[in-house]
């Protein structure tokens, strides 16, 4: 049983400052008016209980402690609960109900339902998407609608949220933020968090995005040029031959920079990259097909012409700084710049649009889905990835050989004539 002073007048500010509780005692109160009461421990903590009597026996409610909450505070709070209680609501039971509803509410504003959903996702997602998805989140969403109930956050809110960014002239991003928040919006809706998709209403709503094209070379002439350029390159060997090889095997300028030793069949002319290392989706990497690369006698003279520079190596193109990285991704492209190409003239990934084009222009007889196919492009439709099988593997041999030839003559400055590909 708790301790009683027998103490009935009312607290002052020096009482309750001075207050004390003896070491024999478990704790201590000092009795205010209206069953507001000061308990003090042993310790010297002193918190503040409202007592009242719900169906007869005891009970108190929690006001806070002093200092914190002063006598003046504890007895408006007193009188506040005393409020509660004349309607037939136990104020313990209010207190709970208030902090259940603060805690539901706090986890259905737009930021707790973006993280769900992005924990939700981020299994099936790529590492790369599911940062980017959270990082334009976390920037440009969350510091403006990040505390609303997502239920609140309405077509006009969010369109205010977004203007910010197109203010700023990143239209592209604009796109991405909308499509994030609809598919936020999207999960709100099937998890019963919000009723609509205001996302879905802004459709049109904002500046048009022109989409900027990888800077390439698109004529014969120009990549004959430009292949006269590699070959005259002074800088370092295993730079000028990732030139070459983005022309001759026009992949992806991060799959050319990270080439490994290992994927290389030099005997069977064959690259393999692992699926794990190709643009695909989280499912596609972990389950997908390697992704097969036959290599022209052209494209096997240069990995020969550097195997001794760097075949002791995990890393076809090391960095110069440390073996056990890759080439930066910048390396190419500084050394496109080096040779004169400014950045709207040619890119790394310039070489892929110039392969494809110059192919299907210049190049009789070349299957556009052959072409797909060796670009790792995804098809979509019931096949799927089907076109990517063997069946068309003679095809695509056939194929590389054929650019690697075109691009012999073209650097020869020779007459530009139509090949045929068998």
């Amino acid at each position: 049983m708790i301790p009683d002073t027998g103490e009935r007048q009312m607290l002052t500010d020096a009482d309750c400052k001075n207050a004390n509780c003896p070491p024999e005692m478990k704790r201590r109160r000092l009795t205010d008016a209206a069953g507001l009461y000061l308990e003090v421990s042993p310790a010297g903590a002193k918190r503040w209980f409202w007592k009242f009597y719900p169906d007869g026996k005891e009970s108190r409610l929690a006001l806070g402690s002093y200092p914190e909450v002063t006598l003046k505070a504890a007895r408006l709070a007193r009188d506040e609960a005393r409020k509660v209680r004349s309607t037939g609501t136990n104020p313990v039971q209010a207190r709970k109900a208030a902090l259940i509803a603060k805690r539901i509410s706090a986890a259905i504003t737009f930021e707790a339902v973006t993280r769900e959903y992005h924990q939700i996702k981020v299994e099936a997602w790529s590492e790369s998407h599911a940062a980017q998805f959270l990082r334009c989140c976390e920037k440009d969403l969350f510091p403006w609608i990040g505390t609303l109930p997502l239920r609140d956050v309405s077509a006009p809110v969010l369109l205010d949220t977004l203007r910010r960014v197109e203010a700023r002239g990143a239209t592209q991003l604009v796109r991405d933020l909308r499509e994030f928040a609809g598919q936020v919006f999207k999960y709100g809706i099937h998890t019963g968090k919000c009723d609509n998709n205001p996302a879905r209403d802004l459709t049109g709503a904002f500046k048009a995005h022109t989409v900027r094209h990888a800077a390439a070379v698109l004529t014969p002439a120009k990549a004959g040029e430009l292949l006269r350029a590699i070959a005259a390159y002074q800088g370092q060997p295993t730079t000028r031959a990732a030139l070459l090889l983005s022309a001759l095997l026009f992949q992806r300028p991060g799959n050319i920079r990270a080439l490994e030793w290992a994927w290389i069949d030099l005997d069977g002319a064959m690259l393999t990259i692992p699926a794990s290392e190709m643009k695909r989706q989280k499912a596609g990497k972990l389950n997908g097909r390697p992704h097969f690369v036959p290599l022209a006698a052209q494209a096997l003279e240069a990995f020969k012409s550097i195997q001794p520079l760097t075949g002791h190596g995990k890393y076809v193109f090391p960095s110069l700084r440390t073996g056990d990285k890759p080439m930066s991704e910048n390396t190419v492209n500084a050394a496109l710049r080096g040779m004169g190409y400014s950045s709207e003239e040619m890119s790394a990934h310039g070489f892929r649009a110039m392969a494809r084009t110059i192919m299907v222009e210049q190049i009789a007889g070349v299957d556009p889905e052959v072409i797909e196919a060796q670009m790792a492009h995804a098809k979509t439709g019931a096949l799927g990835g089907a076109y990517d099988r063997a069946e068309y593997m003679s095809k695509r041999k056939a194929l590389m050989q054929t650019w690697a030839d075109y691009l012999d003559q073209l650097k020869a400055g020779a007459k530009v004539i139509e090949f045929k590909v068998a």
